[in-house]
């Protein structure tokens, strides 16, 4: 009962402020998705779309992180800090040179890069105008972002609680003061939504730079392990790491061409689109934290060489994970109303939100089973090539070449196109179980 009582225990400790964390920063989607939804459709679509680079190159990080996860979680378990200060080294040096590339791509050519997700006019008119500030938070992202992720895997995890929710506060207010010209500003719009975005990123960079140099963590993010990195744990991390980054990187461009699809059948399915992903968000802040200590926890006892306590977590994870997908699926239930009531939307892009919400219900069970599996027990052995294969197959031949050819060339109407959409998560679930019960995650894969 002692062991059973303490499992529960470290979830709760751990799964809390990443949920409160995942929480914040659906707060801050939330945030421009009203406030921005009161401007007008067209801001709203062109804030969705623009969002879209940095989704793709946060993905990449989580990528890389997770990747980096593998290891760290197991040294951490064998208390080999100098290890994980070396992959530490690593992560952040790669990470942070992809955020400088996106910057640099999206300041040169914004108006390209929206081709690739709406041929409507004042949609990338209005993208571009959020880019074109937006852009240089990807470098500092980049660092924050992948910096607080390593913490998680030794088990660190209020620091990204404060360092966000501090960056929550001072976005929705230079939003609302930026969006809407308060106390004697000028009304910037859509333009006011990022520069709310850029201020909150620098004061989570302050944060964590003064939480370094105050609070001196455990390991530690040292210079010469940055300019120096080492050859053989670059040779680990790149093994676990590439199929990691890959698998997030093809699933946030599926992500993309859903939202390229939806981007070319009508602003108001654009619209209802963006409230619905920030609903869905919401209702997987539980579930996203159950999968990352999933990792963490059965990643360090892999490490102590416990693994008969590794496969009970697993055992554990698998139900918290099919329960946090119904707890979800009843929260946006729950809302609807109250969601498509406060949005203030008219005519058509009404039906659309009510059906879109009742669709994601069901989505959200298969999301937080199959991330429970994917993002943390498998992940925390060392089996990340699956997830790739999975994503690739599920998703690129499957939900988003089935919606395409049911959106332009059999003309199904908008409803049927959107549950094809859908439909990656629950072919995944039969699959992802197989996977599960063969135990190939079980695995030491430290030196």
């Amino acid at each position: 009962m002692r062991m059973k009582d303490n499992f529960y225990r470290r979830v709760f400790v751990l799964v809390l402020p990443m949920a409160l964390q995942n929480l914040i920063n659906v707060g801050v989607s939330a945030a421009d998705v009203i406030m921005l939804g009161r401007v007008g459709e067209k801001v709203l679509s062109g804030c969705s779309m623009g969002g879209q680079i940095f989704w793709i190159l946060s993905l990449f990080l989580f990528g890389a992180t997770s990747g980096a996860s593998v290891l760290i979680a197991q040294y951490w378990g064998k208390k080999n800090l100098e290890a994980i200060e070396k992959v530490m080294g690593i992560v952040v040096l790669l990470t942070t040179s992809v955020g400088f590339l996106f910057m640099i791509i999206s300041l040169l050519m914004p108006e390209k890069l929206m081709l690739l997700f709406t041929n409507d006019a004042e949609v990338t008119a209005q993208a571009v105008l959020y880019i074109r500030i937006v852009a240089f938070t990807y470098p500092i992202s980049a660092f924050t972002m992948s910096y607080l992720n390593m913490l998680k895997s030794i088990e660190r995890v209020t620091i990204s609680t404060i360092i966000y929710g501090s960056s929550l506060l001072i976005n929705i207010c230079v939003n609302a003061v930026l969006i809407f010209g308060l106390l004697g500003f000028p009304a910037l719009g859509i333009q006011g939504a990022a520069a709310g975005t850029l201020m909150a990123r620098i004061i989570e960079l302050c944060i964590l730079v003064f939480y370094i140099k105050r609070y001196k963590p455990e390991v530690k993010l040292k210079w010469n392990y940055i300019i120096q990195t080492d050859a053989v744990l670059w040779k680990d991390f790149l093994h676990f790491a590439s199929p990691v980054i890959l698998n997030e990187v093809l699933w946030g461009a599926g992500y993309s061409a859903n939202t390229a699809i939806v981007g070319r059948l009508g602003s108001g399915v654009v619209a209802a689109n963006s409230v619905v992903q920030t609903a869905r968000q919401l209702s997987m802040v539980v579930g996203f934290g159950i999968a990352a200590a999933a990792a963490i926890m059965i990643g360090k006892a892999i490490g102590e060489g416990r693994k008969d306590v590794a496969e009970d977590y697993g055992k554990k994870f698998t139900v918290l994970g099919l329960c946090c997908g119904l707890g979800g699926a009843a929260v946006i239930l729950l809302l609807r109303p109250v969601i498509v009531w406060g949005m203030g939307f008219e005519g058509e892009t009404v039906r659309y939100l009510n059906l879109f919400l009742c669709m994601m219900s069901a989505y959200v069970v298969g999301q937080s089973l199959n991330s429970t599996w994917v993002v943390g027990v498998f992940r925390s052995g060392g089996d990340t090539r699956f997830g790739m294969i999975l994503d690739m197959t599920t998703m690129w031949f499957g939900s988003i070449l089935f919606s395409a050819l049911a959106a332009f060339v059999f003309h199904f109407p908008v409803p049927v196109v959107y549950a094809i959409l859908l439909a990656d998560e629950f072919i995944k679930v039969p699959f992802c179980l197989l996977r599960y019960r063969k135990k190939v995650w079980l695995r030491d894969v430290t030196r």
